[in-house]
């Protein structure tokens, strides 16, 4: 997946003009406009189009670089069945840190959250070794977690007084990390 921190601060570093950005991406069989909104898009942040594996490999190409040197790789785990500010402490202490690191740490946390967060780092690390990257540069560039909502199947009610009920919410957690090389 494409980098837009890596991708914009190599177009600046370089003074590569979006024109030409677009051109190369031209001859892979978009149009000049296109193309040209294209890479502003991705520059921003902004993934639409998507870009594909030749249009970073054409992008990489124009900017004189290796495939590796503007692309991070990405891993998530959707609806994990853990409260998001529990699973945030354990992410707090990964994030920036070597993947190395980071797995030792999260090996030897005792927290329930730290399971879950090196599985999601792993598979990350899996993404960026199919795609041969070098592993041992390999960093944690992103740690996020979004709260999921109430967890399915956990109606539970908590009886108070004079014939009240206060519900039991039981939350869930989406955990994204994202790996890069530095």
């Amino acid at each position: 997946m494409l980098s837009p921190k890596k991708f914009t601060k190599l177009a600046q570093q370089r003074s590569v003009s979006v024109q030409t950005l677009a051109d190369h991406l031209v001859r892979g069989g978009m149009d000049k406009d296109t193309a040209a909104a294209a890479v502003k898009n991705w520059q921003k942040g902004l993934f639409t189009p998507k870009p594909g594996k030749q249009d970073v490999e054409r992008l990489a190409g124009a900017l004189g670089v290796g495939v590796n040197e503007i692309s991070e790789w990405k891993s998530s785990y959707n609806y994990a069945p853990m409260s998001p500010r529990k699973v945030r402490l354990v992410t707090s202490l990964i994030r920036g840190r070597d993947v190395q690191d980071a797995i030792d740490i999260l090996t030897f946390t005792r927290k329930r959250a730290a399971e879950a967060v090196r599985k999601t780092l792993k598979a990350a690390m899996a993404n960026a070794d199919e795609n041969e990257a070098d592993m041992d540069s390999l960093v944690v560039a992103e740690v996020r977690v979004d709260g999921a909502g109430r967890r399915i199947g956990t109606k539970g009610f908590r009886a108070k007084d004079r014939g009240r009920a206060h519900s039991i919410r039981k939350e869930a957690s989406h955990i994204h990390v994202t790996v890069s090389e530095f």
